[in-house]
């Protein structure tokens, strides 16, 4: 689990360190370099950003026009929803160690070990315990679903930052004759 954190830390170090891509220009063959920004907006640095819960979106929203902003307010509901999958499966764990314990001390001793498992028998334990790993297991694939859907949406997102929605948009129904002979319907539509 460290080497994974240290492993995203720097990974995120290295994207926040590097620049944009730069295209360099000759002019004239001359020895002039013309330095110029890529100001286009990267899907595949939005899902790397989201590698950090909420950084894809952020990334979105930066970059986004005035106007159109709307990407943080995803940021909390990510955050809640690795938060919750994550507080149940650490809580479905703990109790599932509590009735392995509850179940070995039964085998040992044969006398309840735990006031809140007394009423209880040995099999009830034991669906107790399949239930909660069940359980367990549930929660950690919600949190990584959780998780990659974080990353797809900062990907799917950061295609239409760009996107030009206008109020303009109309669409046309014409009537038209197709090959002079048969009878039909045009329909267009218009930016603008």
């Amino acid at each position: 689990m460290r080497f994974f954190l240290v492993f995203l830390l720097f990974i995120c170090a290295t994207l926040s360190a590097q620049e944009t891509e730069q295209f360099n220009k000759f002019e004239n063959d001359s020895s002039i370099v013309v330095q110029e920004r890529d100001t286009t907006h990267s899907p595949k640095k939005a899902a790397l950003y989201s590698l950090i819960p909420g950084g894809g979106q952020i990334y979105n929203h930066l970059a986004m026009p005035k106007g159109k902003k709307k990407a943080f307010w995803k940021v909390p509901i990510i955050y809640a929803g690795l938060g919750a999958t994550g507080f149940f499966a650490i809580q479905n764990h703990i109790t599932q160690r509590n009735l392995k314990a509850e179940y070995l001390f039964r085998s040992e001793f044969d006398t309840p070990n735990l006031q809140e498992y007394s009423q209880y028998d040995d099999q009830g334990i034991l669906t107790l315990f399949e239930d909660t790993r069940r359980s367990r297991d549930l929660m950690i694939f919600a949190f990584i679903a959780v998780f990659g859907l974080n990353v797809l949406d900062a990907h799917v997102e950061a295609h239409f930052v760009n996107f030009d929605i206008s109020k303009d948009l109309s669409l046309n129904l014409k009537p038209r004759m197709h090959d002079f002979k048969t009878p039909g319907l045009s329909l267009s539509l218009n930016f603008r």
